[in-house]
């Protein structure tokens, strides 16, 4: 069974094997370094947040976890799009910003709604 924290430390794990393999090809990839980094930071200040129950900490855990989603998926459809059967047909800046224009909605709908949030995030959850 999975644990909460268990999808995290499959980030940690994928990002120094991102990072030895993405600067040494910098010219190419830097745009895929720039969006690991992003996407690791994202989901520490998530993970922290929620660790450490910062004020707000339900809103800035979501965010986080949030963001390095939609980052994360951004990297994979700027790398592999242009070979996938659907997205190779969209324009290249498509692959940039469709998984922003997707999840922040989403993301959105969710902070406005969630009771953690609303309340401030006073309670944490076991």
């Amino acid at each position: 069974m999975r644990k909460p924290g268990d999808l995290y430390w499959a980030l940690a794990t994928v990002f120094p094997t991102m990072a030895a393999i993405g600067i040494p090809r910098w010219s190419d990839d830097d745009h895929l370094v720039v969006l690991g980094v992003l996407t690791f930071l994202a989901a520490t200040m998530g993970r922290e947040a929620r660790r450490r129950l910062w004020p707000n900490w339900a809103r800035l855990h979501m965010t986080g976890m949030g963001a390095s989603y939609v980052l994360l998926l951004t990297a994979f459809y700027v790398d592999n799009g242009p070979d996938l059967p659907l997205w190779r047909l969209l324009p290249h800046i498509a692959v940039w910003l469709l998984p922003a224009a997707i999840g922040m909605p989403i993301l959105i709908y969710a902070l406005l709604r969630h009771p953690l949030v609303r309340r401030g995030g006073s309670r944490p959850v076991a």
